[in-house]
């Protein structure tokens, strides 16, 4: 039985029993594998985001790793009881001192004297009586000349450069052993997780969004690091020293340490309390800036559109809405912070004054304890205390890093329904090709409700064409996706050659296919690596006889480095035509058995269509062959058209057969005909031409593909930032390498920021500024006071009048409880002070650079530094050094799949694992070094300083309480350094920072959105005159786009651009908006040139509809409203204008109406959907001069026929002017201005150009070539 159905039982199992597959579907079906232990516990809601226990972590470690890790934790073991151990000496020392000071003291008295190294009286007999009066017996036992101070120094000296040479030691073992195992097994888990998920199936990443993916494979995986690296070692050396501190305290004075363990539940309440809130707000504060983060990554990402409808400062509006209550949670969280750092320390003070009080009376008036006993149990607990509370970070480590290992592991464990990997399945020895779907039924994963095939039945004869029709949305994509086994269908099955699909071997059913998308996806390196990865061991020649085939030979030849050109971030450096043509190119060196097109050729203009589709012709014969357009031109030819409706196959049989049937087919061919027919017939005639078959023009729209645009999700699942970038994909290619190097060092240096200008920025926050720094001076005082007190209190010790000696140890303990109260008010007013100022100063800072991107012009945008990614990184850090490995541009598992690739996507990433890893052995060295002398040093800095101590008290006479005054002073300032220190690598990143955030304020954009300078004039009509432009993208300044373009139209006539992909037409129309401004020559508007126009006064009277729309991740009508930033829209108009664009009654019928969220980018909606509120959009800035590029190429033909009658109408009494490849849709156009090669090579209406017998007239006719 096949493990499938077993899944699937389970599935339906766990929906009946706990009702979570209605609510959650997502979950349960990427739980499958887990479905038997939930059936159990059916009233378990949701699911324990820790599943995984600690030691699971380590489920990977072989037995070498298992060996370093106990290694490494014997060594910590041993480093955690050195600092008790280092309390017994510093125990033994302080008596020493004490007892030294003690036999000064009473040597000073001159009535005594020392005699046989014990201090007597120096008249014995006379001071008898008085003493036995006095009852007083104190110098029997008082010796003296037997303590040379400076030999038992050096004794205590060595006994601490003992212990610090072995901290050093074990520090260094304890943290490289642990952080190389962890190396190792980090790669193993990222090497198991990224083959795991090549090979889910499609209906998996459906359901895990890329940026998930994305976070999994670094931030996750890094998170498991963390707790399975260095940390465990902290840990278990932190934990020995608690045990070992309060083993000390109980064995040398239990009763003072119940004193202080008293106390200690407060400390812990407080410390508990602090990390439940401030995990809290750490959490709000964090979810309103990814809001805050999302907003600039859409706006970013949708520039051109946000420029076009003069959006700016509403975007800037609403990021700030996202930031202000991120500021609020940051201000609340500086607030409790301040307050619990307060009350700890607080609290700790006033444990100091208990200790130290109590402590003294066991001292001086029980003499239980010697000074040194005091000093050994208050430290040991004091220390046990610290180190419980340093470990618990630890604990947090451990407990993210479970928490990401719960799904990555369960991913890795998780069977995939289609394994793409598998060797299992069989493979045909001979393959007919005939292709069978048998009463399937399916829908996609993620959206369960929606039925997209419903019992479809069809057969595709072996060696046929046949060809796919129906309107969009009707399934075809779909069963296309299902014959490559993308899916598997819920009911009925797929067959090739009489075997159901399920049961033959994946990679090979795969390799039997060539598919051509209507989204062809490149990858970021080549067009010969690109077109290598149709089939593995292609020669050159082979590559170059399908490009000739595919026509892509030529444009190839002509570009500078040929096939080593890099076609650029999801082939954004290519046109729409050129990368079909690639990808084209990539389907036919399979030497395919079957081939799927999908949409083949709707990114091409006429030139290239009428050759591809003959390729297309040509290599078809012979092959099972299966076409899905709108466009019936090109399919009218197929053996066997196939009409769908519903998820059905509703009729089938050749052209003819089908129109007289008058069904589906003949509704498309009807409503497409029309058009052009006209035409055709007009060109006929003045051609003298009467071939009853004349090859029809139509053209299904070009998908060039706008860089960053989505399709719906279920079409796309993307898996970017799993495979490194460019620059390692490219090791072939000494072009692309020297390229990269190029751009490298165009990466500009950058000059860390002053300072001054930095606190400028934070001026207005200067009362806040001036308290906090009083706070922190305050605060800075208490170390050094504590010094004083602590030396103070061991001077008490060699008091001799037991009452002055009791006066002044209760003032000492007095004024510890004067500095815990002045240290609590300090501590609260530092943190609100400075969460305050922080907190505004961030919010200024980052509202400020959004402000200023999205006043740069559109050129500033194509850089790729300032990519949408870079920059909303750049946002958030203010440091754009984003992350390395995780690279780039697996833009598209289809295509990996669909090429059979994952294997060679697992080598690359694995073989780019091998860097890092070895980089992080070699850290773990380093850092363990620097760890055990970071922890020696202080045990080194002690024997120096006792031994040192104890030359001066016999030598010059100090007494032994500045010595203890001066160590601690200058230990506990050196370590208040230290930490500082640590803040300066991130102060220095921070003015670097800061210094490439002025970078951006201070630049001064080509073409100022924000200025008020500039021409308006009330009575604006649109009148456009291009003179003799000459322009290139600044990206890529090699490649001429226009060549002296002349071209006019008068006030409310429409003008139409013809010609091939990448002639400058849709660049004409960014140079009109202001985009770009021309390299030469002009463009004139109205009388005035436009670089002399306000920019935002321009933009407002251009309305735009483009080829690929781009929508915003809020409603409907808030996306309809866009149009118009300068007004408050009311509903009325918003209705009015969705009639104009045949919009309204389709958003009557979904459930929210106009409240309907569109997804982000529109991905909850059809493609022609999405175009028709992009004509609303525009129709609602009621604007003077109309752009329609493309506006109608990605609709089906029922929808073309409305939009273009609502283009119609919106163009009456404007200027427009109109793009397109289909030349049905410009004939009626003012003036038609056929470009090629960046110029206008003729111009006039359709009549005048028909009767000229030119280019344009070849177009109509026959569709030959017009350059």
């Amino acid at each position: 039985m096949p493990a499938g159905s077993v899944k699937l039982h389970s599935i339906k199992k766990l929906g009946e029993e706990n009702n979570g597959f209605d609510e959650e579907p997502n979950d349960a079906y990427m739980m499958m594998g887990n479905t038997k232990q939930d059936t159990k516990s059916p009233n378990k809601k949701k699911e324990a985001a820790i599943r995984i226990g600690f030691f699971q972590l380590f489920r990977f470690a072989t037995c070498r790793e298992t060996l370093m890790m106990v290694g490494g934790s014997v060594c910590a073991f041993l480093h955690g009881s050195a600092q008790p151990l280092m309390l017994l000496v510093f125990g033994m020392l302080t008596d020493t001192f004490i007892e030294y000071d003690i036999e000064l003291q009473e040597l000073l008295d001159p009535r005594k004297e020392c005699i046989n190294n014990t201090i007597q009286w120096k008249n014995q007999s006379a001071w008898t009586d008085w003493l036995d009066s006095n009852n007083t017996d104190k110098m029997k036992n008082l010796t003296c000349g037997l303590l040379d101070i400076e030999y038992e120094m050096t004794n205590f000296a060595y006994y601490y450069v003992a212990i610090g040479s072995a901290v050093f030691l074990l520090g260094y073992l304890q943290i490289s052993l642990w952080v190389t195992s962890a190396a190792r097994q980090i790669q193993i888990i990222r090497k198991m997780y990224f083959r795991k998920v090549m090979r889910m199936e499609i209906g998996w990443f459906d359901c895990n969004s890329t940026g998930e993916l994305n976070t999994r494979m670094s931030d996750d995986i890094n998170k498991i690091n963390d707790a399975i690296a260095d940390q465990v070692s902290i840990f278990i050396q932190r934990f020995t020293t608690f045990v070992c501190g309060f083993a000390m305290g109980f064995v040398k004075g239990w009763k003072l340490t119940l004193v202080i363990i008293a106390a200690s539940p407060l400390i812990g309440v407080g410390a508990a309390l602090m990390a439940l809130f401030v995990a809290k707000l750490t959490g709000q504060e964090l979810q309103a800036y990814a809001k805050a983060g999302a907003v600039a990554d859409e706006v970013l990402t949708s520039i051109r559109t946000v420029a076009a409808f003069g959006g700016e400062l509403k975007e800037v509006e609403r990021y700030d809405k996202n930031l202000i209550s991120a500021q609020r949670w940051g201000i609340r969280k500086g607030l409790i912070m301040g307050f619990f750092t307060g009350y700890m320390w607080f609290i700790i003070f006033l444990c100091y004054a208990l200790a130290f009080w109590y402590g003294s009376s066991l001292v001086v008036d029980t003499q239980e304890y010697s000074p040194g006993t005091l000093l050994q149990v208050f430290f040991g607990v004091l220390i046990a205390a610290l180190n419980l509370g340093q470990a618990s970070p630890c604990l947090e480590a451990f407990a993210a890093g479970r928490g990401a290992a719960t799904i990555i592991f369960e991913t890795i464990d998780r069977e995939p329904d289609i394994d793409c990997l598998s060797e299992a399945g069989y493979r045909l020895d001979k393959v007919k090709g005939d292709i069978e779907f048998h009463n399937v039924t399916f829908h996609y994963p993620s959206r369960p409700e929606v039925v997209i095939l419903d019992k479809l039945s069809v057969a595709v004869n072996s060696g046929e064409t046949t060809a796919f029709v129906g309107p969009s949305g009707a399934g075809k994509s779909t069963a296309v996706q299902l014959i490559q086994r993308f899916y598997d269908p819920k009911e009925g099955m797929v067959t090739l050659d009489g075997h159901d699909i399920r049961g033959l071997n994946i990679q090979w059913l795969r390799s039997l296919m060539g598919v051509v998308e209507q989204e062809p996806v490149l990858f970021a390196t080549t067009i010969a690596e690109n077109i290598r990865y149709g089939r593995t061991g292609v020669t050159l020649d082979d590559i170059i006889h399908a490009t000739k085939e595919a026509n892509a030979y030529n444009f190839i030849m002509d570009l500078p480095q040929k096939f080593d050109t890099l076609v650029g971030e999801g082939g954004g450096q290519m046109s729409g035509g050129q990368k079909q043509r690639i990808a084209i190119a990539r389907a036919l060196v399979r030497n395919p058995r079957i081939l799927l097109l999908d949409m083949a050729t709707s990114a091409l203009d006429n030139e290239s269509e009428a050759v591809v589709q003959e390729a297309l012709d040509k290599v078809r014969n012979g092959r099972t062959t299966i076409s899905i357009a709108h466009r019936l031109s090109t399919i009218k030819n197929a053996d066997v058209i196939v009409g769908y409706e519903h998820g059905r196959a509703v009729e089938r049989g050749k052209h003819d057969e089908l129109l007289e049937r008058k069904g589906v087919y003949f509704t498309l061919v009807t409503l497409q005909s029309q058009g052009d027919k006209a035409l055709n017939q007009k060109a006929r005639q003045m051609a003298g031409n009467d071939e009853p078959e004349q090859k029809s023009l139509s053209r299904a729209g070009s998908y060039r593909a706008s860089l960053r645009s989505s399709i719906r999700k279920r079409t796309r699942s993307q898996l970017s930032n799993l495979i490194p970038e460019a620059e390692s994909f490219i090791s072939q290619a000494d072009a692309g390498k020297s390229a990269f190097v190029e751009e490298e060092e165009v990466e500009e240096q950058v000059e860390p920021a002053p300072v001054t200008r930095i606190l400028k920025y934070n001026a207005p926050e200067w009362p806040y500024m001036l308290f906090g720094t009083i706070g922190a001076a305050v605060n800075g005082g208490v170390n050094p006071v504590y010094s004083l007190l602590f030396s103070q209190i061991l001077a008490t010790f060699s008091i001799p009048d037991p009452e002055a000696q009791r006066r002044e140890i209760n003032g000492i303990c007095m004024f510890f409880v004067l500095v815990g109260v002045t240290s609590f008010i300090t501590q609260m007013l530092q943190g609100y002070a400075f969460s305050k100022s922080g907190e505004l100063l961030t919010r200024r800072l980052r509202r400020m650079g959004f402000h200023a991107m999205l006043g740069q012009e559109v050129g500033w945008f194509d850089d790729h530094r300032n990519s949408p990614g870079a920059l909303t990184t750049r946002l958030a850090t203010d440091a754009s050094q984003v992350q390395g490995i995780s690279g780039e541009a697996l833009n598209n598992i289809r295509t990996i799949a669909g090429l059979g690739k994952e294997q060679r996507f697992v080598e690359m990433y694995e073989a780019h694992l091998e860097a890092p890893y070895q980089a992080a052995k070699q850290k773990a060295n380093v850092y363990g070094a620097c760890y055990g002398f970071a922890q020696c040093v202080v045990f080194m800095a002690n024997s120096a300083s006792y031994r040192f101590g104890g030359y001066l008290v016999r030598q010059e006479g100090l007494h032994f309480s500045l010595v203890f005054r001066v160590i601690s002073a200058i230990v506990t300032s050196g370590t208040a350094l230290g930490r500082a220190s640590s803040y300066t690598p991130d102060y220095a990143k921070a003015k670097i920072s800061a210094a490439r955030f002025f970078q951006l304020l201070d630049r001064v954009p080509k073409i100022r959105v924000y200025s008020n300078e500039g021409d308006k004039w009330p009575d604006f009509r649109g009148n456009l005159e291009f003179i003799d432009c000459k322009f290139t993208y600044p990206t890529r300044p090699d490649i001429q786009v226009l060549n002296g373009l002349n071209v006019s139209v008068k006030p409310g006539q429409t003008l139409a651009f013809v010609g091939s992909s990448g002639c400058g037409k849709s660049t004409s129309v960014q140079l009109l908006e202001r985009f770009y401004d021309p390299d030469q020559g002009k463009v004139i508007i109205d009388g005035h040139d436009s670089t002399q126009v306000n920019v935002s006064y321009l933009r407002s009277k251009i309305g735009i509809v483009s080829q690929e729309p781009i929508l915003f991740d809020c409603s409907i009508g808030d996306n309809i409203k866009y149009g118009d930033n300068l007004r408050e829209v009311s509903m009325n108009d918003i209705i009015s204008a969705s009639k104009k664009a045949q919009l309204h009654d389709f958003v009557m019928t979904l459930p929210e109406k106009y409240d309907t969220n569109v997804g982000s980018q529109g991905s909850q909606l059809s493609r022609g959907q999405k175009q028709r509120i992009a004509i609303a959009r525009a129709i609602i800035r009621d604007p003077k001069i109309l752009l329609l590029d493309e506006a109608t190429s990605a609709l089906d033909t029922e929808s073309e026929k409305t939009v273009q009658e609502a283009l119609d109408k919106a163009r009456e009494g404007r200027t427009c002017i109109v793009i397109a490849h289909r030349l049905s849709t410009i004939q009626n156009s003012d003036i038609i201005a056929v470009m090629s090669r960046g110029f206008v090579i003729e111009q006039g209406p359709h009549d005048q150009l028909m009767a000229l017998k030119g280019a344009y007239y070849k177009l109509v006719t026959t569709g030959a070539p017009i350059s």
